[in-house]
């Protein structure tokens, strides 16, 4: 008879960091065999639960009971013990250890007075290699391993332990296709064996055909709960992942006929160190288009944004202008006109907003500069009233909207936005969208928006590009975008 008990259970889970509040009263339980995907958008809280439950942080307040037994506030070597394993989503083995020697370490017991292995150790370590696909690379350490076979070495470490529960770290970030069916099918195994386990990823769909319920979270609470396919139907879901209604402004005489191609970004790759980022990528912008590149966190963006600026070095080719960007540094590719607006701002936080925007139009000439400066502050007009103010005591929204003006205040040809409506309230966003639809609809500009809200992005774009997994899985123009990827974005 199949045991319904369940091997974990949570209830009223909170934690706090300082005065942020990023978990709020979670609750799930996960019964032997039972594959529990948590889901949410990044920061949503859901690797704060996976930690919480492993003992790397401890809760302010709610309960955590492994097959019974209270662990709330344990230390993790105890957790462990008790019977939860961690898969972690970055590799961490001894690097000067064999892979065997790796998961045979996994296996000895937690006692100073039995440091050497028992006989039947290393047959045991063996038989886990082979379950994982490590059977042929028994003898090698970990730095000659490819990217796969370091997340095999995690998935081993952890059987080791024999653990009752399982918790999985974004399992299938950086690999190929056919290795997520791999690592599917292995994390299967886990539920076979009879194991709980909690499945932590961003991505709904990457999980939804292996797990047997999902829990999604947003800004530190339960929004939704249910099967894959319940969840991905769920309007408050679907307005967290996709931003609200899909809306689309097409611009009239619009053409590709006798356009200048500015930018081609031909099958480029992008690794990591193991980890591919960017596979076989291949986007085209010509002269005067707003490009939106869109995807969840994770999917490649920055980095596709980040080989064209030449922060990142890269396989394959991009052309500007005709010509190969391959070997050009950052600064000449900003002076040639490609500038970028990144995620993170860099801003300079004791310098005054005028000070901020001088420093992006020290190349113009006096006159050239000034006739910039007092264009920008009529698109945002919030900066006018803070010119004298210091970067670092702006609100969030205007800092970004500083961050903007400072890259259009080297007049760039293409101006690249990276998630620009990160963290930003709604009335943020809105002038941000004006600011957006009048350079798009005033100005000669070449725009590439990189955008995980598709409700921002849609309405600024001629064409659309949707990243997943470091691959473009869809190319488009926006009108197409609701019939074709509305529903498959999860």
């Amino acid at each position: 008879m199949l045991d319904t008990t369940p091997l974990l259970e949570v209830s009223g889970l909170t934690k706090r960091f300082g005065g942020l509040l990023a978990v709020n009263d979670i609750g799930f339980s996960i019964r032997p065999g039972e594959i529990l995907g948590l889901i949410g958008p990044n920061g949503s809280g859901k690797s704060t639960v996976m930690k919480l439950v492993m003992g790397i942080e401890r809760p302010n307040a709610g309960s955590v009971r492994l097959a019974g037994a209270e662990i709330a506030g344990w230390p993790t070597h105890r957790i462990a013990r008790r019977g939860v394993g961690i898969v972690f989503q970055h590799s961490r083995p001894l690097h000067r250890q064999t892979v065997l020697e790796n998961i045979k370490l996994a296996l000895l017991p937690d006692s100073l007075l039995r440091l050497a292995a028992e006989p039947h150790v290393e047959q045991r370590a063996r038989a886990i290699a082979e379950r994982v696909g490590l059977g042929g690379v028994l003898g090698r350490r970990p730095p000659t391993l490819p990217f796969a076979d370091l997340r095999r070495l995690e998935m081993a470490k952890a059987l080791a332990r024999d653990p009752k529960v399982v918790l999985v770290d974004e399992p299938f970030a950086g690999l190929t296709p056919a290795e997520v069916t791999t690592f599917s099918e292995l994390i299967d195994g886990f539920r076979r064996d009879g194991r709980a386990v909690l499945l932590v990823d961003h991505n709904v769909k990457s999980v939804a055909a292996l797990v047997d319920r999902v829990l999604a979270m947003y800004l530190g609470q339960r929004i939704a709960e249910g099967t894959a396919e319940e969840v991905m139907r769920d309007e408050t879901v679907r307005r967290v992942y996709i931003g609200g209604k899909i809306e689309t402004h097409p611009r009239k005489g619009l053409g590709v006929e006798g356009r200048e191609a500015l930018l081609e970004v031909r099958n480029i790759d992008v690794f990591y160190g193991k980890a591919q980022a960017l596979q076989q990528v291949a986007i085209h912008i010509d002269a005067g288009e707003f490009v939106s590149v869109v995807g969840l966190n994770g999917a490649g963006k920055t980095t596709l944004f980040n080989a064209i600026s030449g922060l990142v070095p890269f396989a394959g080719d991009i052309h500007w202008a005709g010509e190969s960007l391959r070997g050009r540094s950052p600064a000449r590719i900003a002076r040639e006109g490609i500038v970028q607006c990144p995620e993170t701002r860099e801003l300079f936080g004791d310098l005054s907003v005028r000070e901020n925007l001088d420093l992006g139009g020290q190349h113009l000439s006096k006159d050239e500069r000034k006739q910039q400066l007092a264009w920008l502050l009529g698109l945002f007009p919030i900066l006018q009233e803070r010119q004298n103010q210091p970067a670092s005591t702006l609100s969030g929204g205007e800092q970004q909207m500083l961050a903007i003006a400072r890259a259009l205040m080297m007049k760039p040809r293409l101006l690249i936005l990276d998630e620009p409506t990160l963290g930003l309230a709604p009335v943020i966003l809105e002038q941000l969208s004006i600011a957006l639809g009048q350079l798009r609809e005033t100005t000669p500009m070449t725009v590439l928006l990189g955008e995980q809200n598709v409700t921002f992005a849609l309405p600024h774009a001629d064409r659309v590009y949707v990243l997943e997994h470091a691959r473009v899985v869809w190319e488009g123009d926006p009108g197409r975008f609701a019939d074709e990827m509305g529903a498959g974005y999860l």
